[in-house]
């Protein structure tokens, strides 16, 4: 196998207690992480779909990849795949990840991935230890939270010798400093709600799209995995030559770069500096990182309060409450505010269809913050109903919002922006509108993007920060140098709504292109969403980001593949229309994509502050009121279609491309029903 590839993918049949293993070569076509991950699922269940995902064919592929325990920076997540209950109308094959040791640990068991299908009929967790594997009663785990169930899970795993940073014996003449990663559903995902997320260590989840109730679903509490063996390396000197160079985009610790500008709060989540990530706490705090990371963004603080949780995690539902139990950020926001709309509308309370009974008021902090004692009685209280009660209104709420407007009979309260879903049941994030690649990406995808490093974080926040480190001139232009192959189209990343260069033009379809393809490649590879890409960064004197010279470097020195940073995208466009398939075969249609009315009839407030080529000149500007043109997105999405090898008439995948991308399997599934382009 080339380096960074151990030769197997882990297969555990919860219902037969049958524990094989595939072969990673089978695969080797779509790369590793979530493209391997994707041919998997299409591999092994795709003639079957469509099906509800919280039916036993259903799988959840948790996949590492070549990166995984290299020490590239910035690729410590882990990809998590399978029907996502969360998503809506349909419940779309889709992808969330989680930081911290979970992914390098696999890769020293050696395993490049572990697929789980079929269900148990009593509760169990998955123990692996190198290619000892097996399924684990979860008498006395199950009900517990997720950082309960991850303490008695490793003392079950070491248990003569659970010692934090100490030796400890594996196994004979085997000795570890290391405990078991473990990757866990809370209680609210036991219960099999749309709001269950994975949780590893004290913060870092696997927030979108439900799979904690995929878990719950099949009575899977968690799975250990801890190894002892290496990340195999094909260049070990290009690997190291390649970390030297990337120190230069690194924040200098000992002499930053313009230190009285970016250790700023407004700089805080973009600079590069240690800590930053955790943007709800101010307690004194260390930083933290994920497996391989140098940043460390992530923070423990002095009382061990929001450990290692970062943005909506720290702010969102409690943030620790909300993380034992095991209830998804992202979803409970958008829930927890549209319960307070029906609440203040008479639908929700004391003595009405969905009565909350003993819930207590909201307290401090409301829906953003710890809040206090009071706020955390009400989110212990609202997650022990979610959890533990068989009422109507905790049926309800655990159906996650989108799911919500339909039973209490107000579906258009999507679509007239009642709650803001703007994206397949997840939540508007930044401005549609204006930032494109974002809204778009996200419709042509399955759910909210979360490509933070895109325009979102070193774009949109620098523009609002005094001083900006660049003009919009220069930031639009260093973005188009990072973009290949479409570098030489100067007006990617113009934000503006000019017909030859802006919204709806063929600029926006190259930016969005990239954006889906850099996704699947890269990303899908468990890179950061706060580290990757990097087209720009304060911590070089010419401001040039590491993107496309860092990703091609470290590929090539881990598996010995000499590819160009262009191969890979390609890649990822067949990851990318892989994906598409699959949707397709679950229901995607043309009429389907397209996003709920109010982003096509209420204009867009503020705006969002972009590089904008306006009246011949680059200027950072918001948009303020903007919103879509139903005719003009229409054009774009048939244009989008036809460039990416689609046919422009529904948006499914020709014939002529699967071949070219040599997936006659995934055409033939396509062709037996009928939705061949």
């Amino acid at each position: 196998m080339p380096g960074g590839y151990t030769g197997k993918i882990l297969r555990v049949n919860l219902t037969t207690k049958a524990i094989s293993k595939l072969d990673t070569e089978k695969y080797m076509d779509f790369a590793g992480g979530h493209g391997m991950g994707s041919a998997v699922f299409f591999d092994l269940v795709g003639a079957q779909l469509p099906f509800p995902a919280f039916d036993p064919k259903n799988l959840v592929i948790i996949m590492a990849s070549p990166f995984a325990g290299t020490f590239m920076p910035g690729s410590g997540r882990s990809e998590v795949q399978g029907l996502g209950p969360g998503l809506y109308p349909i419940e779309w094959f889709a992808h969330s990840n989680f930081g911290g040791r979970f992914t390098a640990q696999l890769k020293f068991a050696g395993w490049d991935g572990i697929v789980v299908e079929g269900a148990s009929d009593k509760p169990v967790y998955i123990n692996v230890m190198d290619d000892k594997v097996k399924i684990e009663d979860a008498n006395g785990v199950w009900g517990k939270n997720t950082w309960e169930a991850q303490l008695e899970i490793s003392k079950r795993v070491m248990p003569n010798n659970f010692k934090m940073s100490e030796w400890a014996e594996l196994a004979s003449n085997c000795f570890t400093t290391q405990i078991p990663a473990v990757v866990t559903c809370g209680p609210v995902g036991e219960a099999k709600s749309r709001l269950g997320c994975l949780l590893s260590g004290p913060g870092s989840q696997a927030a979108l799209c439900g799979f904690g109730g995929v878990f719950g679903s099949k009575k899977l509490k968690a799975i250990s995995v801890i190894g002892t063996g290496h990340a195999e390396i094909a260049d070990a000197k290009a690997m190291m030559d390649a970390r030297l160079w990337f120190r230069q985009f690194q924040w200098d610790v000992d002499n930053p770069r313009d230190a009285n500008v970016f250790e700023g709060m407004g700089y805080s989540l973009i600079s590069g500096r240690p800590k930053g990530g955790n943007v709800a706490n101010r307690l004194p705090s260390r930083a933290a990182a994920c497996a391989s990371c140098p940043r460390g963004c992530k923070e423990r603080t002095q009382d061990g309060s929001t450990n290692e949780a970062v943005c909506a995690g720290t702010m969102a539902g409690g943030n620790d409450v909300m993380h034992r139990w095991g209830a998804g950020h992202w979803q409970v926001m958008a829930t927890q505010g549209y319960m307070q709309r029906l609440m203040s509308q008479g639908i929700i309370g004391k003595g009405k269809e969905y009565d909350p009974g003993d819930l207590p008021a909201q307290g401090g902090g409301g829906m953003f913050g710890g809040g206090g004692a009071s706020g955390n009685a009400y989110w212990e209280a609202l997650y022990k109903k979610l959890a533990t009660e068989d009422s109507k209104f905790a049926a309800l709420v655990n159906e996650a919002a989108a799911r919500m407007t339909q039973i209490v009979g107000r579906p258009n309260d999507i679509n007239n922006g009642t709650v803001r879903l703007t994206y397949w049941g997840t939540q508007e994030h930044y401005s549609t509108p204006v930032e494109v690649e974002w809204g778009y990406g996200s419709l042509f995808g399955e759910r909210d993007l979360m490509l933070h490093q895109m325009a979102n974080y070193p774009l949109h926040w620098m523009a609002q920060v005094n001083p900006q480190y660049l003009t919009a001139e220069k930031a639009s232009d260093l973005y188009r140098q990072a973009m290949v192959p479409y570098d030489d189209d100067r007006f990617l990343v113009d934000y503006g709504d000019s017909v030859e260069t802006g919204t709806y033009s063929l600029s926006k379809i190259k930016l969005v292109a990239w954006t889906k393809h850099y996704e699947k490649f890269w990303h899908g590879m468990g890179f950061c969403g706060w580290r990757w890409p990097q087209c720009i960064t304060n911590n070089t004197e010419d401001r040039k980001g590491a993107t496309p010279n860092a990703e091609i470097k470290f590929w090539n020195a881990v598996t010995g593949k000499k590819l160009s940073f262009a191969d890979c995208m390609e890649i990822g466009h067949k990851i990318y229309t892989l994906d598409r398939s699959i949707w397709v075969l679950q229901g995607r249609t043309k009429k389907l994509e397209t996003f709920p009315d109010y982003i096509f009839n209420q204009g867009e407030g503020q705006g969002h502050v972009l590089p904008m080529y306006l009246n011949g000149k680059w200027v950072y500007d918001g948009g303020r009121g903007r919103k879509l043109d139903r005719e003009k997105f229409e054009d774009f999405k048939t244009r989008f279609y036809k460039f990416e090898g689609y046919n422009p008439e529904n948006g499914f995948p020709t014939a002529k491309t699967l071949a070219d991308m040599k997936m006659p399997k995934v055409a033939d599934a396509l062709k037996k029903k009928d939705l061949l382009g």
